[in-house]
C-alpha cells in the first residue's frame, strides 16, 4: 500500500505506475487470480535476468575455458540454470503471437525440471481459455521493462522490490475477500526491530508470502550483518500462498526451508528449536480440528480450544522455541483478556511461568483483510540470560493504539518515528547496550511486576497497566477553575433551553405544536 509506495519512491519511483498498468490489463480477472499470473512473470523476469548477467559473464571469458552453457556454471553461484526456451528474451519475442500463454507455460515447466528446488512452486495455466493472450503480451512488454538485467538495477534489488510492492498491492485489492498472505510490512518491521534477529534459526510456521523473513534478511543487512547468518524454517499450509512464498525468497537470494503443508496436524519441523518465531498466525480460526490433537505434547500449559486455534498458535511457539528463544507475533486483542473455553486458563500458566516478555497494543486498521485492532506478543523462555537485563517477574506493556496515520480512507499505517519508539522502549528496558535508561510513560508504556498482572486477573490488555497520558497542569488553581467550568456549564444550559424554546415555537407554528 501507500506504505510501500513511500518507501520506494525514494529510489525507484515507478512502482505506482507499473502497478497501474498492470491492474489495468486485469481486465475484469478477479485479483486473487491475476496475482499468480502477474507475479509468475515477474519472477521469470528475475531468474532470466540474473542468468542473462552471468551468461555475458561467461560468455566474455570463453577464450579461458568458461562454458556458457554449462548449467553447474550457474547453479556454482546459486543462480537458476535457464534453458533457451525460457529466456525472457525469447519469449518477449513471441509475445504478440497468440500462442504465447503456452511458451509461458512451457518456460515454467522447463525451469522447474531443470531447478529442482521451484518443483511445483511455479504457475504453469497461462494457456488457459480465460486468460486473453493479446493482454498476456502486453503484460510482458510491461514486466520486460523492469529491471533491466544490469548489475546496478539488480543492486537495487528492483525486481525484489516490485514483487514485495505487488504482493501489497494485491493485498489491498482482495481485501477482506483474501490478503492473508501478507502482513503490512510495518507491522512485520516492529516485530522484527524488537526481536532483532542477527543470528540463529528463525521460524514461522504459518509464513504466508514470506514476508518475516524478507524483513529479518533486510534488517541483518541494515545492521552490517551477511545474508546467511540466520538459517530459515517455515511452513504454509495453503498451497498458492506456499508458492508465493517460494518465489518471493527465490528473488530475494534466500536460502530457506519453506514446507507446505498444516502446522498442527503435520509439523514438517517437528524436532526444531528456533532462536526466535516470528508469526501472524489467522486470527480467531475456528476451523483448526482441534479435537483432534488433545492428547498434544504441545499443549504444556492447558489444551486449547477446538473453536478457537488462537493459544494452540502461541502454545506451538512455544514449543519450538529453544531453551535462549524469543517469539514475536500478532494475534487478535481478544487473546490478552479472553477467558471462554479455558483460554484464561493458559495465559495464566505462560504469565506464572514467566514467559511473557513485552506486550504491545497496537491501533485498527493496520491490515488489508480485516479491520479489527490487534495486538503483538513478545515471549522468551528466559528472562536471565546474560545477554540482556535479569527481569525475571517483570513484562513491559505498551500502548501504540494512538500511533500511526491514515495512508488512506480506511488503512492506517506505523511511520519510521512509531516503530523506533516502540523499539527502543522495549531495548531500553531489557538493558540493551547503548539503549539509554528506561522509565514508565503514563499513557504508553509501563515495566509492571508479576503481582500487578495477578491483581488484574491475568488479563495483558497494556491500557490497564499504562493508564491515562499525564495531563500538563496548566496553573489555574482547582478552586477557580471550579467556578469558571461552573459558570460556562450555566451559560451552556440557559443557551440550551433558548434554542429548546425557539424550535417548540417553529414546529408549533408548522403545525406540530403539543
Amino acid at each position: 500500500m501507500a506504505d510501500v509506495h513511500r518507501e520506494t519512491a525514494a529510489t525507484l519511483g515507478f512502482e505506482a505506475k507499473l502497478w497501474q498498468a498492470a491492474d489495468a490489463l486485469r481486465n475484469n480477472m478477479d485479483a486473487a487470480e491475476y496475482k499468480h499470473v502477474v507475479l509468475g512473470l515477474i519472477f521469470l523476469k528475475y531468474i532470466s535476468d540474473a542468468f542473462e548477467s552471468k551468461h555475458a559473464e561467461l560468455e566474455a571469458h570463453k577464450m579461458e575455458g568458461a562454458d556458457p552453457e554449462d548449467p553447474d556454471e550457474y547453479r556454482a553461484v546459486s543462480i537458476f540454470w535457464v534453458p533457451k526456451e525460457a529466456r525472457w528474451s525469447h519469449l518477449k519475442s513471441k509475445a504478440p503471437q497468440p500462442e504465447i500463454g503456452k511458451l509461458v507455460d512451457d518456460a515454467m515447466a522447463a525451469i522447474e525440471r531443470d531447478n529442482p528446488t521451484l518443483k511445483s512452486v511455479l504457475p504453469k495455466d497461462y494457456a488457459r481459455p480465460g486468460l486473453d493472450k493479446q493482454r498476456l503480451g502486453q503484460l510482458i512488454n510491461l514486466v520486460s521493462d523492469i529491471g533491466l538485467g544490469n548489475p546496478t538495477d539488480r543492486a537495487k534489488d528492483t525486481l525484489g522490490r516490485v514483487y514485495e510492492y505487488f504482493l501489497a498491492q494485491f493485498a489491498s485489492s482482495e481485501g477482506k475477500k483474501g490478503g492473508q498472505f501478507y502482513t503490512p510490512s510495518r507491522v512485520v518491521r516492529v516485530l522484527v526491530e524488537i526481536l532483532a534477529p542477527y543470528k540463529g534459526r528463525v521460524y514461522d510456521p504459518c509464513c504466508g508470502s514470506g514476508g518475516m523473513f524478507v524483513s529479518s534478511e533486510k534488517f541483518i543487512e541494515a545492521h552490517s550483518g551477511k545474508l546467511g547468518d540466520i538459517s530459515i524454517y517455515g511452513q504454509e499450509s495453503n498451497y498458492t500462498t506456499w508458492r508465493l512464498s517460494k518465489m518471493n525468497l527465490a528473488i530475494r537470494g534466500i536460502d530457506a526451508q519453506i514446507a507446505h503443508g498444516d502446522s498442527f496436524h503435520n509439523d514438517h519441523h517437528p524436532d526444531l528449536k528456533a532462536d526466535y518465531v516470528l508469526a501472524n498466525p489467522p486470527f480467531n480460526d475456528s476451523d483448526w480440528r482441534g479435537e483432534l490433537l488433545k492428547e498434544d505434547k504441545r499443549w504444556v500449559y492447558g489444551v486449547p480450544p477446538p473453536g478457537n486455534a488462537n493459544f494452540a498458535w502461541v502454545e506451538h511457539f512455544v514449543h519450538h522455541l529453544a531453551p535462549t528463544g524469543m517469539a514475536g507475533f500478532v494475534l487478535a486483542n481478544g487473546s490478552m483478556s479472553s477467558n471462554q473455553s479455558g483460554e484464561g486458563e493458559i495465559r495464566k500458566a505462560m504469565i506464572e511461568a514467566d514467559l511473557v516478555d513485552c506486550m504491545v497494543a497496537l491501533p485498527g486498521q493496520l491490515f488489508y483483510s480485516t479491520q479489527i485492532p490487534v495486538c503483538l506478543w513478545f515471549l522468551t523462555k528466559t528472562k536471565k540470560n546474560g545477554r540482556f537485563r535479569d527481569r525475571r517477574g517483570e513484562t513491559l506493556f505498551i500502548d501504540a493504539r494512538k500511533m500511526g496515520s491514515m495512508v488512506d480512507r480506511v488503512h492506517r499505517e506505523l511511520t519510521d518515528e512509531d516503530i523506533a519508539k516502540i523499539a527502543g522502549t522495549y531495548h531500553a528496558w531489557r538493558g540493551d547496550t547503548g539503549a539509554g535508561d528506561y522509565v514508565d510513560v503514563p499513557g504508553f508504556s509501563m515495566a509492571a511486576k508479576l503481582d500487578d498482572i495477578r491483581k488484574h486477573g491475568h488479563v495483558l490488555t497494556p491500557g490497564r497497566y499504562v493508564g491515562p497520558e499525564a495531563v500538563e497542569d496548566d496553573g489555574e488553581p482547582f478552586e477557580e477553575k471550579m467556578k469558571r467550568l461552573t459558570a460556562t456549564r450555566r451559560e451552556q444550559q440557559a443557551e440550551a433551553a433558548k434554542l429548546d424554546a425557539a424550535i417548540a415555537a417553529n414546529m408549533k407554528e408548522l403545525g406540530y405544536g403539543g
